[in-house]
């Protein structure tokens, strides 16, 4: 139980900070009708424990073996993060059952994994994060705080888009083009240190 909590505790501090997976998320429950928000949410959790898992068990290992394979995933992952900021810039929102966002299923798996494995930070952030706290665990520990880890994401994605979908009954279109701005602003700069990054590991500058 103690390694759980650890896992728990250590799951909500990752998570927790407002960043690409929680912006898509607040975004879909201000936008979408309830039953989507809560399949966006789920969605996010079953890729966000995989990264997380992911990370745990040693991704960072290939990417220090294949010393190139940090500067692909850094140097694309930057691009796609501007390029999902400038979509929501560039979106219109509407309350009528978040229409202007309905995609497919599909699309939206699709999309969830783009936010959450397709950030470089993500992955480098987790490597070291999960990556460190697993060599202080003892044998047998990894089941309970992986577990630990699961938990946290589901209680705050479910949390999350329950309170934000509620609240948004609220906020009428002007606001949610405002969040929509905000939220794409925030992304793009975030990608933009994430290419500038890039260009420093190439020695570009």
């Amino acid at each position: 139980m103690h390694i759980y909590l650890q896992g728990l505790t250590m799951g909500l501090a990752y998570v927790a900070p407002i960043g690409l997976q929680n912006l898509f998320v607040i975004n879909s429950a201000l936008t979408q009708k309830r039953s989507r928000v809560y399949i966006t949410a789920l969605i996010v959790i079953l890729w966000d424990v995989s990264l997380g898992v992911a990370c745990f068990l040693g991704a960072g290992a290939l990417m220090q073996a294949v010393p190139w394979l940090q500067k692909v995933i850094l140097g694309l992952g930057s691009l796609i993060v501007i390029y999902i900021g400038v979509g929501l810039l560039r979106a219109k929102a509407s309350l009528e059952g978040g229409k202007d966002v309905n995609i497919p299923i599909w699309k939206l798996f699709t999309t969830a994994f783009v936010v959450t494995w397709m950030n470089p930070q993500a992955l480098i952030d987790g490597t070291m994060m999960l990556g460190a706290f697993r060599a202080t665990l003892p044998v047998g520990g990894d089941l309970p705080f992986i577990f630990g880890f699961g938990s946290a994401s589901i209680l705050w994605f479910l949390t999350l888009s329950t309170v934000v979908s509620l609240l948004g009954s609220k906020f009428n279109e002007k606001v949610l083009n405002i969040i929509n701005k905000v939220c794409g602003a925030v992304i793009i700069f975030y990608g933009c240190k994430l290419l500038w990054s890039f260009v420093k590991l190439m020695g570009w500058l």
